[in-house]
């Protein structure tokens, strides 16, 4: 009984309490982050954006939360009563299950993985049936073309977020999102022979990776200057017209937890994750926990920035750019790539 207790109840509680964790503090930082957005896209238009509710507007956030959920559902009376409601919970479930393999800091993820990549690869690829699901269930033809078009979307840009996580893959040789951190302590600037800093982290030897990486995961996320899935002019709201009060807010919440799982990847996968832009104190002194979440901030600014003044783009121009230039791109970085690691392996190491 107490080895029962020790190899299968203690493991589970403690996974539980993790997750309990980080799903509280993402839900927080998600709650902040959405504060910055409207900030920033203020700022940049001269307005003074979210001020009202508590010191400087920070509390707006949780009154909009309040908001939404006091608010009555309304279920359209054609609509698949089921479906419609089951959509946002799968979208929610899915977007949070992503970060059970990201690492925050040394050792401190939940569950460490060899596969992480390819586990997260395979989790946000689920998400569209949320989208989907809304659309169909929904019963009305807005709803339903918003759907398909945010499926076309993120299966186009998904292709290229492949490629450039398998060039990444070439350059560390391992699967695992730890070791694709801990592989960047030495690079590019250690080869010529400089102290271990961020010119060693992987956006300056993949840096036409790291720019179609970033591009694409706007396009994924359905964020400006890619939310042809909502776009105001022509679709009102997308897949999500007939959503009201919880079953929206959920929505929007997958949506935001899906732009920080996009964050956090590009930390780990070209910013050195937790690691110290220096590696020398005081750069050192900082808890990578803090690098790590100031990274994820740092990449949040870049896309609040690119919604606020880059404008939209029409539908066969966000196709086009997917497939006739990424795609592309890609397939001859993952080769070229290859072919220089293969060069060095033979005459330099």
């Amino acid at each position: 009984m107490d080895s029962f207790f020790s190899f299968y109840v203690l493991p589970a509680l403690l996974v539980v309490a993790q997750s309990l964790l980080v799903i509280v503090a993402l839900l927080v930082f998600i709650a902040f982050i959405l504060y910055a957005d409207r900030k920033i896209w203020a700022a940049v238009q001269l307005r003074r954006g979210p001020n009202v509710v508590g010191p400087f507007g920070l509390l707006q956030s949780f009154a909009d939360l309040l908001k939404f959920v006091f608010k009555e559902p309304v279920i359209p009376s054609g609509a698949n009563k089921g479906v419609f409601l089951l959509a946002p919970l799968v979208s929610t479930v899915l977007a949070l299950a992503t970060f059970a393999v990201i690492p925050f800091n040394e050792n401190w993820v939940i569950a460490d993985i060899n596969v992480g990549i390819l586990y997260i690869f395979a989790i946000s690829s689920l998400e569209v049936y949320g989208v989907i699901m809304a659309g169909w269930a929904s019963n009305s033809k807005y709803p339903f073309l918003g759907a398909l078009r945010s499926a076309a979307q993120m299966v186009s840009y998904e292709v290229s977020i492949g490629f450039v996580i398998v060039t990444v893959l070439l350059c560390v040789g391992s699967l695992n999102l730890s070791a694709i951190v801990l592989s960047q302590q030495t690079g590019l600037g250690t080869a010529l022979g400089l102290p271990a800093s961020f010119l060693d982290w992987h956006w300056l030897g993949l840096f036409p990776m790291f720019v179609i990486f970033f591009i694409s995961a706007l396009a994924e996320t359905n964020r400006p200057p890619f939310d042809l899935v909502e776009a105001e002019s022509e679709l009102v709201a997308g897949h999500m017209i007939e959503y009201s009060s919880t079953p929206y807010l959920l929505f929007m919440l997958s949506e935001y937890v899906a732009i920080m799982l996009m964050c956090a990847l590009t930390s780990v996968l070209f910013l050195g994750g937790w690691l110290p832009p220096f590696d020398f104190a005081p750069f050192t002194w900082v808890p990578g926990v803090v690098w790590f979440v100031l990274k994820v901030t740092l990449v949040f600014f870049l896309f609040a920035m690119a919604k606020a003044i880059v404008p939209r783009y029409r539908y066969d121009q966000l196709m086009r750019l997917g497939w006739k230039v990424f795609l592309p791109i890609s397939i001859f970085m993952v080769v070229a790539t290859a072919a220089f690691l293969k060069v060095w392996e033979h005459y330099v190491a």
